[in-house]
């Protein structure tokens, strides 16, 4: 099992029982950029609780005075939770539940095996990205693990398992596993449960992933040719921190060895066919916006796009859903200045996604000072609400579908970064195990 097949069964951190998991788990770190009111009220809720807040970075705080002092912070509270008994071990895969807005979404704990990543756009690895990676966000990630004691994971991993062979069994079987743990999740994240999954359990796993991976059952599903390298494991959640594990990996293997902790990194893996895991657009907002965006468009795209005014945000939303269903034309949305909504429309477009048209134009605009930065938000709501600010422009992508995702993946390669996300904010992976990474 293990290496060739590119995971293996984990080694989990879990808080010590008697810890206040509603306190302790949080949600992902790179949730909630541009709302540092959300961190704010994290951290009132937490108080001095023992808590993953002390061990991760929200990158809302990327850039600011305090960013190496709370660097610095994080690797000693892991140095201090270690040394006070917090975390207990446990061997094994975990199957994880959770509940939100109605729907549970399932889950695996695995080991991922670091040699068997590339992310590069050219990726043919059994471990793929699906978005493109900005190379320059990983350097603070970097300066955080490079210094760490643990790991703490949000990064979701997505399978090709129509007939539910993996993950699903377990699912029916949970109320013969041990729990480890149950818990309400702060600010609306829902609910989260754990459970040890047994030997004979996984074993019949480990066995239902190295079907999935069996190289002319790949090569039959995706109608490509026999002999295409397989790709068994897909980026869903958290493409750079998986990123940051690899290049930390890549620059110390050749002096810790191969069977050093960090060659792995610690993901939940899912189903793409789980019908509660949905998949939400990641939409733009523009900062110091000086310049013309929409001319911008027309000197790019010429004659193929046309931008129509609309009067509200429930308008746009639903002119960008019926240019995109009509299949011939790609569409997007504009937010701002103030309360002006509008709808590019684009005939012949060069990428087979909107957001692939549109992402180079916005990244020559920024470079040719047409706005100070960028930063990428989930939820119309939150969109709207920046979009609308002085000095702001919002973009309105449209959503993935995510039967497409994996086909377009493994035939063209990572799509734009940034593309889709597993949900909203509030939906994302929170924190609760960690992993040894030394």
């Amino acid at each position: 099992m293990g290496a060739p097949m590119g995971f293996r069964l984990p080694r989990v951190c879990l808080p010590r029982s008697d810890i206040d998991l509603s306190k302790w788990a949080v949600v992902a770190c790179d949730q909630y950029t541009s709302e540092p009111e959300y961190w704010t009220e994290v951290a009132r809720a937490v108080g001095d609780a023992p808590s993953t807040l002390q061990l991760i970075f929200p990158e809302v705080y990327l850039g600011t005075p305090e960013a190496p002092a709370r660097i610095g912070q994080i690797q000693a509270a892991m140095r201090r939770y270690l040394a006070d008994g917090l975390l207990r071990e446990h061997d094994g895969a975990i199957y994880v539940e959770r509940s939100i807005d109605g729907q549970t979404r399932r889950g695996l704990m695995l080991e991922l095996d670091l040699e068997h990543y590339d992310f590069s756009r050219t990726s043919a690895s059994l471990i793929r990205p699906t978005e493109g990676t900005i190379v320059e966000r990983l350097a603070p990630r970097i300066e955080v693990r490079s210094g760490a004691e643990l790991e703490l994971p949000h990064i979701l991993v997505l399978i090709d398992d129509p007939a539910g062979t993996v993950i699903e069994p377990i699912g029916a079987e949970r109320d013969a596993l041990t729990r480890l743990y149950d818990t309400p999740l702060m600010q609306g994240g829902g609910r989260v449960s754990g459970h040890a999954v047994d030997a004979a359990r996984s074993e019949r796993a480990v066995q239902a992933l190295q079907a999935l991976a069996d190289p002319k059952a790949f090569a039959a599903k995706y109608r490509v040719p026999e002999g295409t390298p397989p790709m068994l494991f897909a980026m869903g959640d958290g493409n750079h921190s998986l990123a940051t594990a690899k290049a930390i990996w890549d620059r110390v293997k050749t002096s810790v060895g191969p069977d050093h902790p960090s060659r792995y990194a610690l993901v939940e893996v899912e189903n793409i066919h789980d019908p509660a895991l949905h998949f939400e657009p990641i939409h733009r907002v523009l900062f110091g916006v000086s310049g013309d965006l929409r001319q911008a468009l027309a000197d790019a795209l010429g004659s193929r796009v046309r931008i129509v005014d609309v009067p509200s945000a429930t308008a746009m939303r639903e002119r960008v859903r019926a240019v995109e269903a009509g299949g011939s034309q790609q569409a997007a949305g504009l937010v701002g200045p103030g309360g002006r909504f509008e709808v590019i429309e684009i005939s012949q477009p060069p990428s087979t996604l909107a957001v692939g048209t549109l992402q180079p134009i916005i990244d020559a605009f920024i470079e040719h000072g047409g706005a100070t930065h960028i930063d990428y938000v989930h939820g119309d709501d939150v969109l709207e609400r920046l979009g609308q600010q002085a000095g702001n422009l919002g973009m309105h992508l449209p959503t993935v579908g995510k039967s497409d995702l994996l086909r377009m993946v493994v035939r063209e390669g990572p799509l734009p970064r940034k593309t889709f996300s597993m949900g909203e904010a509030h939906e994302k992976r929170f924190y609760v195990e960690a992993r040894r990474i030394r």
